[in-house]
């Protein structure tokens, strides 16, 4: 008999490991109410649609890494002095990347952590293997436009990890760090970020292409390390379980603030309340 899956609505009396994704921790740590509302009632606090061309630049430096997969290095890693590291094989790779159908079964990347029987995981970008090592390296690919706020002012920078909103980026490669070494692998803290900018100072346009119909953006491309602390998952694992089973009222939403930490929808209840107030 195929056990029923415990997803969605918690419920304290499902013996049936109960299924979280790194975006549902990512939830509980910026707003406890939010995660009240979703994980005991299924109330969904408004959401942006999916930016689809970021999954398009994802699906594409994949494919970059599983045209030599489990052979050799690609060139800018090469140029990073990393050529070392090659895209890491593995059957269940193409699993691992579903992050809608995490919880499956085994053999996607999913733990379940005994202590508070959460099954936890998430779908992944991609992994590298360290030959050097025989560790794997957990890969995260990120696409942006540094420049499309301010073009006229516009000055070519690196490509960061250090702005405060990012602070989510670093957690999910500690959650994935984490959930890795759960499943048994030998995997490194340092986990790197594959960016790609896209540019348009000194670009006369994307039209240049000899078959009008198709045009052309460039990016620019660096590797970004990234030295994971996942000390913090496991205790709050413990804390999101007590919290299930504890929590019998909505707690107060928590105002976005200057460090990006809280919820947007914290910070328009507040608003709205001291608006109507006036």
């Amino acid at each position: 008999m195929v056990k029923k899956r415990h997803r969605g609505k918690f419920d304290p009396n499902n013996p049936n490991p109960y299924e979280l994704s790194r975006s549902r921790i990512e939830k509980f740590l910026k707003c406890k109410a939010c995660f009240w509302l979703e994980q005991i009632h299924k109330v969904k606090p408004p959401e942006m649609p999916s930016f689809t061309i970021n999954t398009t630049t994802d699906i594409l430096l994949k494919r970059d890494s599983d045209a030599v997969r489990g052979k050799s290095s690609l060139p800018i890693w090469k140029k990073a002095g990393l050529g070392h590291m090659i895209p890491f094989d593995h059957e269940h790779l193409e699993k691992w990347t579903q992050s809608l159908h995490y919880g499956l079964n085994d053999s996607y990347f999913n733990t379940v952590h005994k202590q508070t029987n959460i099954k936890f995981g998430g779908g992944l970008d991609d992994v590298f293997l360290n030959t050097q090592t025989d560790q794997i390296h957990i890969i995260d690919y990120k696409s942006q436009a540094q420049g499309t706020r301010s073009p006229e002012k516009y000055e070519v920078k690196p490509s960061s990890i250090d702005e405060p909103w990012k602070i989510s980026y670093k957690r999910q490669m500690d959650m994935y760090v984490w959930v890795a070494r759960q499943k048994g692998f030998n995997v490194s803290n340092t986990g790197y970020f594959v960016y790609v900018d896209a540019q348009h100072k000194n670009i006369e346009g994307m039209l240049v292409d000899q078959d009008p119909s198709i045009a052309w953006m460039k990016f620019n491309a660096s590797i970004i390390p990234y030295e994971a602390d996942p000390s913090w998952v496991e205790p709050t694992l413990v804390e999101i379980k007590n919290f299930l089973m504890n929590q019998s009222s909505m707690p107060n939403h928590t105002p976005k603030g200057d460090n990006f930490s809280g919820c947007d929808l914290g910070r328009y209840t507040n608003d709205m309340i001291a608006a109507l107030k006036l």
